[in-house]
């Protein structure tokens, strides 16, 4: 086909592709004009490659549809939301990671203390005890439990700084 005939073709099925095209387009969101230039581009290289085509207006038709319907999905693929996030590898999963290497470091770095350190940490953090009180449970005075537990925490942060 030459170009002279594939100008006069595209003319008439210009039309006819633009229709197709408008109708995709209100779905899609893409120009009509657009779609119609690609249809008749690739209609052209098929022409160019020599190939014989029966009936060159449902195949120009064919064309455009595809395109349309291309551009729709690639659309519709980039824009569509997760609509959960417990996938694995999701922020649940990354969320009890984080909580289980957590236990792991809490659990290495309590292996270092003392017994006394590490008993007079659980009254104070856990069970939430003042210092008076972790007095008059262990018997031992309120500055000898505020000295252990203050060498405790400053013991876990080097120990912290130095795992990170």
């Amino acid at each position: 086909m030459e170009k002279t005939d594939f100008e006069i073709l595209s003319e008439k099925l210009r039309p006819k592709l633009l229709s197709v095209a408008r109708n995709f387009a209100y779905v899609s969101g893409i120009e009509a004009e657009d779609v119609v230039q690609e249809a008749l581009i690739a209609l052209w290289n098929i022409t160019l490659q020599g190939q014989e085509v029966r009936n060159i207006e449902a195949m120009a038709t064919r064309i455009a549809k595809n395109i349309c319907v291309s551009h729709y999905r690639r659309i519709h693929l980039d824009t569509q939301s997760l609509l959960h996030d417990n996938y694995i590898g999701g922020s649940e999963a990354t969320l009890l990671t984080d909580m289980e290497d957590l236990r792991t470091i809490k659990k290495s770095i309590y292996a270092s203390l003392t017994n006394t350190q590490k008993e007079y940490l659980r009254m104070r953090n856990d069970e939430g005890m003042t210092l008076e009180e972790i007095a008059e449970v262990t018997g031992k005075p309120k500055t000898s439990i505020k000295s252990t537990i203050s060498a405790a925490r400053k013991q876990m942060l080097e120990l912290i700084k130095k795992q990170l």
